[in-house]
């Protein structure tokens, strides 16, 4: 069983990069353009964030599950911690499923939730969204992300600084292929 909804609930307080290191990358030397490169580093971020299935800095994300899965399967790593596991038990009620009822495995990605030995899953309404889980994942802040994923942020800030539509006359204009290639070297499993 898939989450039915994925949702940041606590955004990174920061980027993996600033605007003066995309402009060293872009080599612009004034003030000028600093929103649209602000706005570049933000979609560039959103963008591989996707693509690499990761959370670069440090955030909170709330699944929502119709009921227990075999394994919680967490779609973003690297997870840090897991903060919640809460569902509707069959009366209607909230309740918090304790955490010396299940094991984490940040080990692998992606990072999987299990019952703990000799513990069952408790029963939940047959209602949509009956279980939620709360994690933590990220590399942490900006200084703690891989040099190799500031570095994807970087070209693609450079290349949405030089091809600010989304076509041309006569190509249409694509992910440079080196980053195409670093992209897919960080992409994580696609989690169902």
């Amino acid at each position: 069983m898939s989450y039915t909804s994925f949702g940041i609930t606590t955004a990174p307080s920061s980027t993996p990069i600033s605007v003066a290191e995309a402009k060293t990358q872009i080599r612009v030397d004034t003030s000028d353009d600093d929103t649209i490169i602000g706005n570049y580093i933000s979609a560039a971020v959103s963008l591989l964030e996707r693509m690499t299935r990761r959370a670069f800095i440090t955030q909170t994300i709330t699944l929502k599950y119709d009921s227990f899965p075999s394994e919680f399967r967490l779609p973003r790593a690297p997870a840090q911690s897991v903060t919640s596991i809460q569902y509707v038990d069959t009366d209607g009620a909230t309740q918090t499923w304790g955490a010396g009822n299940y094991s984490v495995d940040t080990s692998r990605e992606p990072a999987s939730i299990v019952p703990a030995y000799n513990i069952d899953y408790p029963d939940t309404r047959p209602i949509p969204n009956a279980v939620t889980v709360v994690y933590v994942a990220g590399y942490g802040g900006s200084s703690d992300v891989p040099e190799e994923i500031r570095l994807m942020i970087r070209l693609l800030v450079g290349h949405f600084y030089e091809n600010r539509e989304a076509t041309g006359i006569t190509r249409l204009h694509e992910l440079p292929l080196g980053l195409q290639m670093m992209v897919a070297s960080y992409e994580m499993p696609e989690v169902f």
